[in-house]
């Protein structure tokens, strides 16, 4: 039997938030290195962020997969070897495995959990492109001193990396969630 070839897709993200014990954090690190080459082996993988609790103020690790398209998200979010891996870290959760799956960037305009239809494509590309251009051109000067007054050499691929993870940190935490919902009337007519 021949596997037919995927379909196009925009891609898959699902957003996972684990909220860990205080005093199991390095815990839940090992785990990390042991499930991140089983998901980063899984068919379709894009890429893996991790963006990790501030200590002393948070306890809650969100882990950012995106796949090439949603069957294979969802072939790894339902595998056995995600599952044996959940159960083995079960213990170290305040709460539950918590994700959202999304296609594409959708999971910037649409409240988690919410049934709402998505707006068209080019009211968010618009959105998008409106917010990240005063990112891409503000960040940099605020990313490059502080890079030069830690001693970081001054290379463009460290610069890019700083300026581009500081951008989309500010994208998804800070700027989308509030953005959405100030032009939430036009987005979704």
């Amino acid at each position: 039997m021949t596997e037919s070839p995927p379909t196009h897709s925009d891609g898959a993200t699902v957003v996972i938030t684990h909220r860990v014990r205080s005093d199991k954090h390095a815990e839940y690190e090992r785990w990390l290195e042991e499930i991140a080459p089983l998901c980063r082996a899984s068919p379709g993988h894009l890429d893996w962020h991790i963006v990790r609790p501030i200590p002393g103020v948070t306890e809650t690790y969100t882990v950012i997969i995106r796949f090439d398209t949603t069957a294979h998200l969802k072939n790894w979010m339902e595998s056995s070897e995600r599952d044996r891996l959940i159960e083995k870290v079960q213990p170290l959760f305040v709460g539950a495995d918590d994700f959202y799956i999304s296609s594409g960037l959708d999971f910037w305009f649409t409240p988690a959990g919410a049934k709402a239809k998505l707006p068209v494509r080019w009211k968010q590309y618009l959105l998008t492109w409106s917010a990240i251009y005063p990112l891409a051109l503000g960040v940099p000067f605020a990313v490059s001193p502080v890079l030069r007054l830690v001693g970081a050499p001054a290379s463009l691929p460290l610069t890019t990396l700083a300026v581009t993870a500081v951008v989309v940190f500010l994208m998804v935490y800070v700027v989308m969630p509030r953005y959405t919902r100030l032009v939430q009337r036009w987005l979704f007519t």
